[in-house]
């Protein structure tokens, strides 16, 4: 949901149509993903990836090249390697899949994120931060 969400902050590089992604779509696709995991032996993650891109957050998406990034963005996180020990979401050290542990140990892992989101966590080039921020100031100046 966070990476969705955050990408619009990067205007047309995140997403070509500003979409209104909200806790809705973050609520149902919970509830189907908790259902799922509940009722098979196996993760099925090309159905959850469907009902979560195609349906929940998809049916607000018009554009073709959004629909398709959105697929994108959600296969990283919806396949079976997620659940192998030391799953990376970026290049960079700073994004992977915690290892299986306790409450606090997740807590802990969270909180050496760092504070300021690196574009790369949301499938987007170092440069998108200087584009955002070029407008951010055009905006904050216009």
């Amino acid at each position: 949901h966070a990476v969705v969400q955050e990408r619009r902050s990067f205007g047309p590089l995140g997403w070509n149509i500003p979409y209104e992604f909200n806790e809705t779509d973050l609520r149902i696709s919970m509830r189907q993903l908790q259902e799922y995991l509940n009722k098979y032996d196996e993760v099925p993650f090309d159905a959850l990836c469907y009902l979560t891109g195609q349906c929940n957050y998809g049916g607000r998406v018009t554009d073709e090249h959004d629909r398709r990034c959105l697929m994108a963005v959600l296969g990283d996180f919806y396949c079976e390697e997620i659940l192998m020990d030391g799953y990376m979401f970026s290049t960079s050290d700073l994004y992977y899949a915690p290892r299986e542990g306790t409450y606090e140990s997740y807590l802990e892992y969270i909180r050496a994120l760092p504070l300021e989101q690196r574009p790369e966590i949301f499938g987007l080039h170092p440069n998108a931060d200087i584009t955002k921020d070029e407008r951010e100031t055009r905006l904050l100046l216009d």
